[in-house]
């Protein structure tokens, strides 16, 4: 159970998540930190005060060890869904907290993009733009294709709720295999025998140890001929030489939102890989993104103020702590 004194600081990425998050709740104040410099000569506050503090959204992890500088930090307060890139500098003792649900609409909408843009040759057509080239070819459809979603988190349910219209056959893999209010969810131990059986696969899982490279070479040649491969999660859940090398029979195709590694250098073999579609890493970067995540955070500084746990804890045993 976390606890809090009657009087705490929070700090923000700038000046203008401070305005925007508005009036606290009487003990709470907001304080400007940017992560990247040391809390010392950053904050204009006693570093004995503040006891949660949010990293900007796109943070250099170079700044997160100075998390360790905080004497009453209780909480770390991420403004993305994952928390790989964080949780090894939380210090013992603090909790860590994600912005899940906050990107969900958006990494949602971006997955299904990605499909739709792959399997009906929008990224094609946009190339034969340049050089004035009319091409017609006949492309498959989104409509009618067997899709196989891994994970079912928040953005995995998302993904599904949006896929639903389409008219696709839909199949959800997790951890285990279970019955919810959809109906089943088949154990990612399954996935050897469910793939073969799959048009799309659409990856929405956290990254962890057991999802690392979950995407093998094994993974991959169970997929059918001509099958799309999506990710929208992290980069590291698929092993890069792989899928270059499927890539390069002709046999699959991919669309990636996430890539290893990230940001992909100029000279890399993805750049040039044929039947690939890449995103820069922009799931959740949209407008959507800002009043979710406002809505967020003034929900968690709420349930602090009153003694509440904190929404999207991280388990201890994720952290290694």
């Amino acid at each position: 159970m976390l606890s809090f004194p009657e009087s705490w600081v929070i700090t923000l990425p700038d000046a203008q998540w401070v305005e925007d998050l508005g009036d606290l709740p009487g003990g709470v104040r907001a304080a400007v930190w940017d992560v990247e410099h040391p809390p010392a000569g950053a904050l204009g506050t006693d570093l004995a005060d503040v006891a949660v503090v949010v990293p900007p959204y796109l943070h250099p992890a170079r700044g997160l060890p100075s998390l360790r500088d905080l004497p009453a930090l209780r909480l770390v307060q991420t403004l993305t869904t994952g928390y790989d890139a964080v949780a090894p500098h939380v210090p013992p003792g603090v909790a860590l907290a994600t912005a899940s649900g906050v990107h969900d609409a958006a990494t949602a909408e971006l997955a299904v993009g990605l499909a739709l843009a792959s399997l009906r040759g929008i990224d094609d057509a946009a190339r034969d733009m340049e050089s004035a080239r009319w091409r017609h070819v006949l492309r498959p459809s989104l409509a009618d294709r067997r899709v196989l979603v891994v994970g079912t988190g928040g953005i995995g349910r998302a993904v599904v709720e949006r896929l639903r219209p389409f008219e696709v056959a839909l199949t959800r893999v997790a951890t285990r295999a279970r019955q919810d209010d959809d109906g089943h969810v088949h154990g990612v131990d399954e996935l050897p025998a469910l793939l073969p059986g799959h048009d799309v696969v659409v990856l929405a899982v956290p990254l962890t140890q057991r999802t690392r490279h979950l995407v093998d070479a094994a993974f991959l040649a169970a997929m059918p001929d001509g099958a799309l491969l999506v990710n929208v999660s992290r980069g590291q859940v698929v092993d890069t030489g792989a899928l270059l090398a499927e890539l390069r029979r002709h046999r699959l195709r991919a669309a990636l939102d996430v890539v290893d590694p990230e940001p992909l250098p100029a000279d890399h073999p993805l750049w040039g890989a044929p039947g690939l579609l890449i995103t820069p890493h922009v799931g959740g970067d949209t407008t959507a993104m800002r009043p979710r995540a406002l809505e967020l955070l003034r929900d968690q500084v709420a349930r602090l103020a009153r003694g509440e746990p904190p929404r999207n804890l991280v388990p201890d045993s994720r952290l290694g702590t």
